[in-house]
């Protein structure tokens, strides 16, 4: 909730600061409060509630007669052309807690507010008075631009004024005047996107990116139980060999090996021998 016309009232009595207050119907322009107070000498004030495309509010405070075009103001900000519009409606109600026609540097009271940039008008300090809503325009007090900055600082805010009507070049060499006003601050009111953003699946970064897939735009595929078997087999097979039998994979194998062979050679020699040498005899019987 933010701070109502009552509280704003006792506020600036307890700060000391002298100003006049005159009661009249709801109004919602300049021209309809010029009706009930335009007689009373010094000056009307008109503010504009503006926000630029990355969602950063401001208050501009000018006097009635002042000319602000937006462009203009818009580039003195280092925001381009068209980067500065007339906030929405309901920002109005959530930032600044303000109904309609309702917007003063008053309002940057509430704490909803503390991000909203404030540009016054240089002109205020030529007048002897200026008339604002204390919060609610069924309302409108008076006071100096020296009290006014009495407010301002008690809340925080260092008032700057500038000349709103200026057109300076701004270009390479020529920096944005403003620029020093845009909020460094983030606000309640994101800005929706001027496209589209594409859907992104929510998984999508569950796993991490394989840095070799994300260079050669090829996705590896994934293994089955069977590939890693046979993997790890293979694995095996080049870390640890199957020995396969063999004669030649003992010594004393090998050796036993080469007796054998010799025996059964050199038996059958003996036996050839032998049955040449019966064959003999027999032939010399008959």
């Amino acid at each position: 909730m933010g701070f109502s016309k009552e509280q704003l009232l006792a506020r600036l009595k307890e700060l000391q600061i002298d100003f006049s207050q005159y009661e009249h119907p709801t109004v919602l322009t300049v021209e309809a409060q010029a009706k009930y107070v335009g007689d009373k000498g010094g000056g009307l004030s008109k503010n504009l509630f503006l926000k630029d495309k990355k969602s950063r509010f401001y208050i501009v405070s000018a006097l009635a007669d002042t000319k602000v075009d937006m462009k203009v103001l818009s580039q003195r900000l280092g925001l381009g052309k068209g980067g500065i519009r007339m906030a929405p409606e309901e920002a109005l109600g959530e930032i600044l807690q303000v109904p309609l026609g309702c917007v003063t540097p008053f309002a940057l009271v509430n704490e909803s507010a503390r991000h909203v940039s404030l540009l016054l008008d240089k002109g205020f300090q030529s007048q002897e008075h200026c008339f604002f809503h204390p919060l609610s325009n069924d309302m409108s007090i008076a006071l100096n631009a020296c009290d006014l900055d009495k407010f301002l600082k008690s809340i925080g805010r260092y008032p700057s004024y500038v000349d709103l009507e200026a057109n300076p070049t701004v270009g390479k060499d020529q920096p944005p005047d403003l620029a020093s006003f845009v909020p460094s601050g983030s606000t309640i009111q994101p800005d929706q996107p001027d496209k589209a953003a594409p859907l992104q699946d929510p998984t999508e970064n569950s796993v991490p990116v394989n840095k070799s897939v994300a260079a050669t735009g090829k996705a590896a595929k994934p293994h089955t139980s069977r590939q890693n078997s046979s993997a790890q087999n293979s694995k095996d097979k080049s870390v640890n060999p199957v020995h396969q039998p063999s004669v030649f994979s003992d010594a004393g194998l090998f050796v036993e090996e080469i007796l054998n062979k010799t025996s059964a050679l050199l038996l059958s020699e003996v036996n050839s021998v032998q049955y040449a040498s019966i064959l003999t005899v027999v032939e010399s019987l008959s």
